[in-house]
């Protein structure tokens, strides 16, 4: 009888916190319709550089979806998240196989992130790779695929994932970099975006030119671009200079 009750209780327990646990995340529907103004990823930044007083302003413009070039959804999907359309916010294969070498490793390294489950930890969550931090984006990231239509986790996405020191979303970061807007920009321009992504503040010039090289292979690899636009492209520096946009590789102190 005693270990009944003590069965009882451990299973009350588990469902009453796995219950509080749920609602205490945050209701991501009212993304539908209102733009997020600040994410947990600028809070943590903002911090930062207090405390480093680098005193440079937050620089982000919202581009709504059409707004922004074909060419940067393509380049950042094929990079981040090739699957992202077809997916339910989980890339099952990746997951199994990122947890595999974290455990393999210890090194919790591996994140396999969707961009959904990317977008999950810029806007609530820390960027630690702790496994109870990984659960939370993993249920955000689904309950957003939920919410929310895929186009909308995308716009959102794009409009604050960080591209460099400050730089926070698509359109910034064209005028910024290029001295354009978002819409404005083409296929090499855009690979140089996408691989900023992974590194946004500490890229060297030759791993970001080497990341934005196998984007543009890979986008030559599904004919988004010809045999003769890759050769082409990928000869191409990394960034024209454009005027008050100086330094133009990000750069971290």
């Amino acid at each position: 009888m005693k270990r009944i009750f003590l069965r009882s209780l451990l299973v009350t327990s588990i469902v009453g916190l796995a219950f509080y646990y749920y609602y205490s995340f945050p209701d991501v529907s009212e993304l539908r319709q209102k733009n997020p103004k600040m994410t947990a990823l600028m809070e943590l930044r903002d911090e930062e550089y207090r405390k480093k007083n680098i005193g440079s302003a937050r620089q982000q413009m919202w581009a709504p979806y059409a707004a922004i070039s074909e060419h940067l959804k393509k380049a950042v999907l094929i990079s981040e998240d090739a699957a992202f359309f077809s997916h339910k916010g989980v890339d099952v294969d990746e997951l199994k196989a990122a947890l595999k070498k974290d455990w393999e490793t210890w090194s919790f390294s591996r994140g396999g992130s969707t961009i959904t489950m990317q977008l999950a930890k810029n806007l609530y969550l820390s960027p630690s790779k702790n496994p109870l931090r990984k659960a939370k984006e993993i249920i955000i990231a689904w309950q957003l695929e939920q919410k929310l239509p895929k186009r909308r986790i995308f716009e959102i996405y794009l409009n604050v994932v960080e591209f460099g020191r400050n730089i926070y979303g698509a359109e910034a970061a064209a005028r910024l970099y290029f001295g354009k807007s978002a819409a404005a920009l083409d296929a090499l321009e855009s690979a140089t975006l996408a691989a900023l992504l992974p590194s946004p503040r500490s890229s060297g010039e030759r791993s970001l030119l080497k990341r934005r090289n196998l984007i543009l292979g890979r986008l030559a690899s599904v004919g988004y671009l010809s045999a003769e636009e890759y050769q082409r492209a990928r000869q191409v520096p990394l960034f024209q200079k454009v005027e008050e946009a100086e330094p133009l590789l990000p750069q971290e102190n």
